[in-house]
């Protein structure tokens, strides 16, 4: 199937919530973020809650917070919360039988394709949304300040 945009969309709003650690956040306040549908970010953060990343309150002070520390938490993790089936697609039917490419495609793929997962897998896993927290800051301190009137 390969990836979606939910990865993207979880990962901006896991790192949202621990940017305002401590302050719960709304569907509609981290959808403004991503210039998006607050039910897209529903449906994302329900993913993220159900692998236990987030939970929710409802009420006037309700939102949505982390469920563990930043720093607990990786990038693989939140793709692994809202991504189903592998990265890379596979072929869509058996290939033809009577070629010798077609005989020996599938396996020689499958192995290079479960490589490069793996790759993913531990690339993401060495990034936390704290470090994605750390990097924003960084980020916005090397913005020019805009001049006020």
């Amino acid at each position: 199937m390969g990836v979606s945009s939910r990865s993207a969309v979880a990962i901006h709003a896991l790192t949202m919530l621990a940017r305002w650690n401590g302050k719960s956040l709304t569907s509609a306040e981290i959808a403004d973020s991503l210039a998006s549908n607050p039910v897209l970010v529903r449906r994302i953060l329900g993913s993220l809650r159900v692998a236990g990343l987030v939970w929710s309150a409802e009420g006037r002070n309700g939102g949505w917070s982390l469920a563990r520390p930043a720093a607990e938490i990786t990038l693989h993790d939140a793709y692994a919360a809202v991504e189903d089936g592998p990265v890379l697609s596979r072929h869509p039917h058996p290939p033809s039988a009577e070629c010798e490419v077609g005989r020996n495609i599938q396996g020689l793929l499958e192995d290079e394709f479960q490589a490069a997962e793996r790759a993913m897998a531990e690339r993401l896993g060495r990034t936390t949304i704290a470090d994605l927290v750390r990097r924003v800051l960084e980020a916005e301190r090397r913005l020019p300040v805009p001049h006020r009137r």
